[in-house]
């Protein structure tokens, strides 16, 4: 029997064969979602305004329970949760089969990861049982609450505090950066729960609604107009000990998983992600239409940026694939992950200059809605994918300490009550 046809079970039920999934993938794919080229998704990116944005949200959450009710939501998630039982294959061959296709983009990175990920590793049975079936039908969108303003990448600097009174705790505190939570259902939180113990041990992880009236939900205006990013404000938040995920002051051990999540991003098996159809803004095919719109297809050094951002993407993906399979297999570390978030964030940086220059003089001043003047907010932005999910610094700290062995880097914190750490005359406990 070919291993293609090999039969694993969740329980006592059969694993359903591949080629029988694409088929059905294919039938309900074809008959359901629409068509969508990249220049659609490219409008669809740039200055939408904020009701076209929710109206977006409201069909993207529809198109979620359309594939819930079809059984192809939550592929590698348990049956017993609303998901499918099945493996990162069948994920890959939903993927394959989307190309082209509508589906709902915002719904995965960070709502199905980091988010349910996290809750499906960490949680308890019965958070799992509430949350994870809401998330899988598009009913409850979740944000990660992590970053803070005063920490930059230093997730377990966090000054957001909880206190615990009785069954239940009171969080104060600011978290930013937080994409899409004005549009969002839930966050899931990271907290300080023990000052007086060193950084990393004084933390917990809590899951509370972000829609109330003791958080303030502040929009950040970017370079490029977009207000997706968010800062959120937590007055006396009241969160039960029922929402908290795993031990007191034990959340760096939830964090930890939780940053391998991040990290995986669209390659994460818990993501749904049509093959090629990303955003379609930091792409080859965006370098190509830029250099065709401004004439220089018969240039010579554009179609070498045309090429080199081809070369980036099949590299990207060849990458992904690679360290994705021997992770699986045991022959990499799961934090092999940090060398594909270092590779694609570069990599898109690149795509994105080279869509720049091959926009030519017209890069700096435009007139209009054309790609080219989309290669130049896009060029503005460019960095934000190297800080976004975790610095690439990080990354290469991550690759160089547990994947390759090398020492650590130096901590004049590591083994410092928290309370006692320097920090700037604005932060406070």
């Amino acid at each position: 029997m070919s291993a293609l046809r090999t039969e694993r079970t969740e329980g006592s039920e059969a694993v359903e064969d591949l080629e029988e999934f694409r088929r059905r993938a294919r039938r309900f794919i074809r008959a359901n979602l629409r068509p969508v080229t990249p220049e659609e998704l490219r409008l669809e990116r740039a200055n939408v305004s904020d009701e076209a944005e929710l109206a977006l949200i409201t069909h993207e959450r529809g198109l979620q329970r359309m594939l819930f009710d079809a059984g192809l939501a939550g592929i590698c998630f348990p049956r017993a949760y609303g998901g499918q039982g099945l493996t990162p294959a069948h994920q890959r061959v939903l993927n394959e089969e989307l190309e082209g296709r509508e589906y709902p983009r915002r719904l995965q990175v960070p709502n199905f990861s980091p988010c349910a990920a996290i809750i499906l590793e960490m949680g308890t049975e019965e958070q799992k049982l509430r949350h994870l079936p809401p998330i899988l039908k598009g009913e409850a969108l979740w944000m990660q609450f992590l970053s803070e303003p005063s920490g930059g990448s230093d997730v377990a600097g966090a000054l957001t505090t909880a206190v615990r009174d009785g069954d239940q705790w009171v969080l104060n505190g600011s978290k930013v950066w937080t994409t899409g939570a004005w549009w969002s259902d839930w966050g899931l939180c990271l907290a300080r729960t023990n000052w007086d113990v060193p950084k990393h041990r004084g933390l917990t992880v809590f899951m509370l609604p972000i829609h109330q009236p003791s958080i303030e939900v502040h929009r950040i205006e970017m370079l490029n107009g977009s207000r997706e990013f968010c800062q959120e404000f937590m007055t006396d938040v009241i969160v039960p000990d029922a929402e908290r995920i795993g031990e007191v002051d034990d959340g760096w051990t939830v964090a930890t998983r939780w940053m391998f999540h991040e990290r995986m991003l669209f390659t994460s098996p818990y993501v749904t992600e049509a093959v090629g159809m990303r955003y379609g803004t930091s792409d080859a095919a965006m370098v190509h239409a830029i250099a065709r719109a401004n004439g220089r297809m018969g240039d010579r050094s554009a179609r070498d940026m045309v090429g080199e951002a081809r070369m980036l993407e099949l590299v990207s993906t060849e990458l992904s694939t690679r360290v994705s399979e021997r992770m699986r297999s045991g022959g990499l570390t799961e934090q092999a992950a940090a060398i594909v978030r270092l590779f694609k964030s570069t990599a898109v940086s690149r795509i994105v200059t080279l869509a720049l220059e091959a926009a030519g003089p017209d890069g700096a001043a435009w007139t209009d809605d054309s790609v080219t003047a989309l290669s130049a907010l896009n060029f503005l932005m460019r960095q934000g994918g190297s800080i976004g999910g975790g610095t690439v610094e990080m990354a290469r700290n991550v690759i160089s300490e547990r994947v390759l062995g090398m020492p650590r880097e130096r901590s004049v914190d590591k083994d410092v009550p928290f309370r006692d750490v320097p920090r700037g005359r604005s932060s406070s406990t």
